[in-house]
């Protein structure tokens, strides 16, 4: 169920966000304007719990939001994305942590789930060293999550801890000059031999400290969704930008525009169709996950999988969406400044995340034909 003014406050933010689309990209971050509309629309607010100030909204409003943002900006949407569903920590630290960190009401969090740290026990908590790749929006979170592996004395048992540090405390790495999504600034980050207190660390695989349905559904299932959502936004942008250039572009030697050639109308009605159909496929997955999780408590390993492979579904189909976009276009669209070429760079870059890339979509696949698999992060 979608909850339609939090919708229209980020469809809002949106067409603040457009007119920035290029500067996004050219500087390789969001600007304050950006950040702040994001902030004012709850974006980062929508899944916080409610006692902390958050919305607490449905997970398909989330989508929604998501691809609303994207729809103006792939690299808006991406930093939308991870700093909604990052706040999910929020349900699994400890009350008086969550409470002090995410009860500001402008607070932004993002982190890497990947545990690329080493981590040793102290008496307060850990001594933390690693460096984790790809933290979009890190130039403007107030916090950063890193995973570590822990030192338990077994070698073969480490302890997975994801652990939350200040942005003061990381040292950020300028390595973010990619293809697509290049305004998402997803830098590097770094710490060495920080100490970090036991109450600013938790385990996604845990319970959730709040008993609450949004944080019984499956954490990585609504990672992947928020990922086609961008996705969906960006392939929806692609059509927007072609049906515009159709209404307009007459080639030379033409008494009419491209609008009138019947393979620009095949290959919108494709796209069209596809988006269309990946779109309603993901709603309906995350409406089928929340509708078991109320019923009976959690998500079944099925409803997870079939979760996984409408997200990487969606994201598939916004790809060869933008693909058909991109060709109808012609020469038009490898121009800088046409926004099919940046929605051709942007799309395929969502679709290499991990939680839609073929691996998980095999991961779904495997665990729908019965066969056994490592459903940790489905």
């Amino acid at each position: 169920m979608l909850a339609a003014p939090l919708v229209a406050r980020a469809e809002a933010a949106a067409r603040l966000i457009r007119p920035q689309a290029d500067a996004i990209e050219r500087n390789r971050r969001l600007p304050p304007e950006a950040v702040a509309a994001l902030v004012d629309a709850g974006i980062f607010k929508l899944l916080v719990p409610a006692r902390y100030g958050g919305a607490e909204t449905t997970v398909a409003t989330a989508v929604a939001a998501i691809e609303a943002i994207a729809r103006a900006d792939g690299s808006a949407g991406w930093c939308a994305m991870i700093g909604s569903t990052s706040a999910l920590m929020s349900a699994f630290l400890p009350e008086s942590t969550a409470r002090a960190i995410y009860t500001p009401p402008a607070v932004i969090t993002g982190g890497v789930f990947a545990p690329l740290g080493r981590a040793t026990r102290t008496d307060t908590g850990y001594r933390v060293t690693g460096r984790w790749p790809f933290c979009s929006g890190c130039q403007h979170t107030d916090w950063v999550m890193g995973s570590a592996l822990v030192d338990t004395g077994d070698p073969s048992k480490p302890e997975l801890r994801s652990l939350l540090f200040r942005r003061d405390q990381v040292e950020l790495h300028d390595t973010w000059d990619t293809s697509g999504l290049r305004g998402t600034g997803s830098h590097d980050f770094s710490v060495r031999d920080l100490e970090v207190p036991h109450e600013h660390s938790l385990s996604l695989f845990a319970a959730p400290t709040i008993d609450a349905p949004l944080y019984r559904q499956p954490f990585f299932g609504t990672l992947a969704a928020g990922v086609a959502a961008v996705a969906l936004g960006i392939a929806r942008n692609a059509l927007d930008a072609l049906a515009e250039l159709a209404a307009h572009k007459t080639p030379g030697g033409a008494r009419k525009t491209i609008a009138h050639r019947e393979l620009v109308q095949l290959q919108f009605a494709r796209g069209e169709a596809e988006l269309q159909a990946a779109r309603a496929g993901l709603f309906a997955a995350v409406d089928a996950a929340a509708a078991e999780v109320a019923t009976h408590g959690h998500a079944s390993l099925r409803t997870r999988a079939l979760l996984r492979a409408a997200a990487c579904h969606a994201a598939t189909a916004s790809a060869r969406t933008v693909d058909l976009a991109y060709e109808a276009g012609g020469a038009s669209s490898i121009y800088s400044s046409s926004p099919l070429q940046r929605c051709f760079r942007d799309v395929h870059v969502a679709t290499q995340h991990v939680m839609v890339a073929p691996a998980s979509a095999i991961l779904a696949g495997r665990v729908l034909l019965g066969l056994d698999g490592d459903t940790t992060t489905l």
